[in-house]
């Protein structure tokens, strides 16, 4: 029985570093805020993986990953950026890009739920992708436009409740014998992240950006092989008929 709940105590501990996050950024330690998020994506990607190796998997732990994610990798992130950068925008204005942000996260997490995806990929940029995005992104606030702040979060946003698809890694799994480990992994993260608070989440925004970009990137090049293919399809219909 202690073994099932393992999984969930790993997702317990995400939802607390959300709701932490929330309340650190409500005093202004906006680093420190964006740092429990990025460890709540570490584990975050890892209950799943316990789980599978445990071989503990449930709908239980399955919606509570779902609501706890909605928290850290949504509500935590939007704030955040409200807090940082769009607090002397137009209050109308700063209350829609900031709501939209978690909405289109609990939306992407509830087709996640009821829709089967495509084998190896996500269907939309995850929810702890763009969440991660979010709120490294605030941290760079002085250096960048409030405009561009906005259209971003719009994009992330989109993003997650779109149809383009996303390399999925959560599959790859732990072995059982290495579970034990974890511990150590997540102690030896938080190491480098209080050595380094300020510096981690500027450092992890990096491959994040990439990841949304790569999405993307993949979709831009289908969309273009469906255009080749049409008009060649046009092409040889209109040498057919004249």
């Amino acid at each position: 029985m202690i073994t099932k709940s393992i999984p969930s105590l790993f997702t317990i501990g995400n939802l607390s570093l959300g709701i932490i996050s929330i309340m650190l950024a409500f005093h202004g330690d906006y680093n420190l805020a964006a740092l429990m998020i990025i460890i709540a994506m570490l584990l975050d990607g890892l209950d799943g993986r316990v789980a599978r190796a445990l071989n503990a998997q449930s709908e239980f732990g399955k919606e509570l990953d779902s609501l706890s994610d909605v928290i850290s990798f949504g509500v935590a992130p939007a704030f955040i950026m409200y807090a940082v950068a769009f607090t002397d925008i137009n209050p109308v204005l700063a209350c829609i890009v900031t709501a939209l942000f978690p909405i289109c996260g609990a939306l992407r997490l509830a087709r996640f739920n009821v829709k089967d995806g495509i084998p190896g990929y996500f269907i939309g940029l995850p929810i702890p992708a763009a969440g991660g995005v979010a709120c490294t992104l605030a941290l760079f606030h002085e250096s960048i436009p409030e405009a561009y702040l906005i259209i971003a979060m719009i994009l992330l946003s989109y993003l997650m409740v779109s149809t383009v698809k996303y390399p999925n890694f959560k599959k790859v799994g732990i072995p059982k014998k290495a579970i034990w480990i974890t511990p150590f992994v997540i102690a030896g993260a938080v190491a480098i992240a209080v050595w380094q608070p300020e510096q981690t989440p500027k450092l992890i925004f990096v491959p994040l950006v990439l990841y949304a970009l790569l999405g993307l990137k993949k979709n831009v090049r289908m969309l273009n092989r469906r255009r080749k293919k049409q008009l060649e399809a046009e092409e040889w219909y209109q040498s057919k008929h004249s």
